[in-house]
């Protein structure tokens, strides 16, 4: 029965991920843009612009262009059918390499701050829930709304400003390392994974020490909802009937918050995955404070560039990614609840 589940979410995740495609693909070209006239200039003569458009292939009916991008007319140029995604109208380089190189990043600083945030969120929403009505749950409540309701960009800056500038305990917002360290050989993309497979642990310590304000900036802004709903789903569990009839039973009290938070937790990481979904293209402006160069700037980048194969390349992989997540959590979910899977 769990395989079936599994079964039926995947194939309804495909069908997402296809759609989704192909309504990018069309969409990026109903926009008010040009790209072959940012390719050779506003005043390009007809030749010189029909030589660009047939390079960039958008001299082809829509259709046909969809049918290659796709992969279906591999004599052209390889798709998505034969794995590629294609390449870059900009650098030229083959845009599977490109997010090799900057997604890990963002991943990479969003996974720790996650991990950081609900470290922090779960038990703090669990202390409001438990006692309600006080001092503490007050200030609780506040905090989550205060933290869920900041710029992280300005807190980024905030950050910046105190821990390095005035205490000097953090390093320069100057990317993953020192400009004087070297990094080391890239394996898996992510930098304090890549610096324990070299033996490094100097890097590895350096790594965690650049992404230490990055991490606390998102972490703080995350913890923010996730505090919030942890708190009104354990508070809900809390009244429901189960709970009650365990107190009643005389059970532990350690034991019966441990029952009503396995229950508020269901939903409470729906709204994980979303959020984890959205930080991996929503992370451009820590991205950017930190100068980390994930795939939240590249994404921008190729917006402003008209960039269409690497614009439709992010899209395709976070939706992939946010699917990847989404099943996971239901498979959560169904471990938490097994008649979610029946």
């Amino acid at each position: 029965m769990l395989f079936r589940y599994i079964a039926k979410r995947f194939a309804v995740g495909l069908l997402q991920l296809i759609g989704l495609t192909i309504a990018v693909f069309f969409l990026i070209r109903l926009l008010p843009a040009d790209p072959v006239s940012r390719l050779v200039g506003m005043n390009a003569s007809p030749e010189a612009y029909a030589q660009a458009a047939k390079q960039l292939g958008v001299d082809r009916p829509l259709l046909a262009q969809l049918a290659t991008y796709l992969g279906f007319q591999p004599d052209i140029a390889p798709g998505l059918l034969q794995g590629s995604l294609g390449v870059s109208w900009v650098t030229g380089s083959t845009i599977t390499s490109e997010i090799a190189t900057y997604l890990p990043v963002t991943i990479e600083l969003v996974t720790l701050s996650f991990i950081l945030a609900l470290a922090v969120a779960v038990p703090i929403g669990m202390f409001g829930a438990l006692n309600p009505g006080g001092k503490a749950d007050k200030g609780v409540f506040v905090y989550s709304l205060f933290a869920g309701s900041q710029p992280e960009f300005w807190w980024g800056l905030l950050f910046v400003y105190l821990f390095f500038f005035t205490l000097g305990i953090a390093p320069a917002p100057l990317g993953r390392l020192s400009p004087m360290s070297s990094p080391p050989d890239a394996v898996t993309g992510f930098m304090t994974i890549d610096a324990l497979i070299a033996g490094q642990l100097d890097i590895f310590v350096e790594a965690l020490h650049h992404l230490m304000l990055p991490v606390i900036t998102m972490a703080f802004i995350l913890s923010g909802p996730i505090i919030k709903m942890v708190r009104q789903n354990m508070a809900r569990a809390l009244q429901s009937d189960f709970v009650l009839y365990a107190n009643c039973a005389g059970l532990p009290k350690e034991r019966v918050a441990r029952y009503a938070l396995r229950a508020a937790m269901a939903p409470s990481m729906t709204l994980i995955g979303i959020l984890y979904g959205f930080m991996l293209s929503g992370a451009v402006l820590t991205e950017s404070v930190f100068a980390l160069g994930g795939i939240g700037q590249y994404s921008i980048s190729a917006v402003l560039a008209y960039d269409y194969p690497a614009i439709q390349a992010v899209v395709l992989v976070i939706t992939a990614i946010s699917l990847v997540v989404y099943l996971a959590l239901d498979l959560i979910h169904a471990a938490i609840d097994p008649r979610i899977a029946f």
